[in-house]
């Protein structure tokens, strides 16, 4: 199969650069997916990279699994050992093969929502907390942004150490949530990034052992990444730099959930020698449509210019 028939030039260009750090920037509609699984199997087919030395993440299970069947019709089923995973299945994988190094077994169980609802709720029990004056959903949520956001039960007590009553109370209730998780060999879906992390501080030739796996990193979806994912990226692509992040600062609507927008505008100033691929053209709409998109997306503060175009008129 002709990998590169079918592509517009820019799509053609983001497939072809391999080497090195990329962002592409694709605006909606322009064919990202497309480019993505295009990009997998040309380094497979004419770049002879073995699967196994390609990561490709995701934000959804949807969307990894709609990658993966795509690029298996490329290379008819040749896909064998290459992890296409959302982050925290890539996190999963990675510790259920090393968590003793951090004091889990490989056993460990994956708290879903209701199950770490269940524990903050215990938490406020012990700790005597009101739920209508420190609601468990509201806890939950702060535990969950300063997991994002890097930060330890230790840390968020130390700034929290000379505030009111609640702020002393929900540093107390990270702390003990933390704890309880740990003693019952258990993580939620934020440690799973978190505890990662801890690993391959702790662990450096487990850091090295996949640096030294995955050759070509590619990530989807790049400006709905928080911090903690950023540095998952950033610490596996730090010895090939083969990096290459796709998404659109414009379409960049989760900062609610950790989501921080500067990865992507800052991800050329921060890696050497970047290469910037803009995806404009547009499979979606007509003209008229992007005009009044383009008008309006255009008022932006700090993003990456770019104007959606279409050949259906």
């Amino acid at each position: 199969m002709n990998l590169l028939e079918g592509l517009n030039e820019k799509q053609h260009e983001a497939v072809i650069t391999t080497e090195g750090p990329s962002l592409v920037i694709a605006g909606a509609g322009s064919g990202k997916t497309k480019v993505l699984t295009h990009k997998i199997a040309y380094l497979i087919q004419e770049k002879y990279v073995k699967p196994w030395e390609i990561l490709a993440i995701t934000f959804t299970n949807k969307a990894a699994r709609e990658m993966r069947e795509r690029t298996e019709r490329l290379l008819n089923g040749n896909v064998n050992g290459m992890w296409l995973n959302t982050f925290h299945a890539a996190c999963g994988k990675i510790l259920r093969a090393h968590a003793e190094r951090i004091g889990f077994t490989d056993n460990f169980v994956i708290y879903d929502e209701s199950e770490a609802t269940a524990v903050i709720k215990d938490c406020q029990r012990r700790l005597n907390i009101d739920d209508k004056r420190l609601s468990h959903g509201m806890i939950r949520a702060v535990i969950s942004k300063q997991k994002d956001e890097l930060v330890t039960p230790e840390q968020y007590a130390d700034t929290m150490a000379h505030t009111n009553y609640e702020g002393r109370m929900l540093a107390q209730c990270y702390t003990m949530y933390r704890d309880t998780l740990r003693k019952n060999n258990a993580m939620d879906f934020d440690d799973m990034l978190l505890n990662t992390l801890e690993l391959f501080d702790k662990c450096p030739d487990v850091l090295e052992y996949y640096q030294n796996r995955f050759k070509y990193i590619m990530v989807d979806e790049y400006q709905d990444t928080n911090q903690a994912q950023y540095l998952f990226i950033s610490k596996l692509a730090a010895k090939h730099h083969n990096l290459c992040v796709v998404g659109d600062d414009d379409q960049s609507i989760y900062s609610f959930r950790g989501a921080d927008i500067r990865n992507i505008l800052n991800f050329e100033k921060e890696n050497r020698n970047c290469k910037v691929i803009k995806l404009e053209q547009n499979y979606r709409s007509t003209q008229y449509i992007l005009d009044a998109a383009n008008k309006v997306i255009a008022h932006n503060s700090g993003r990456k210019s770019k104007s959606l175009w279409t050949s259906k008129g």
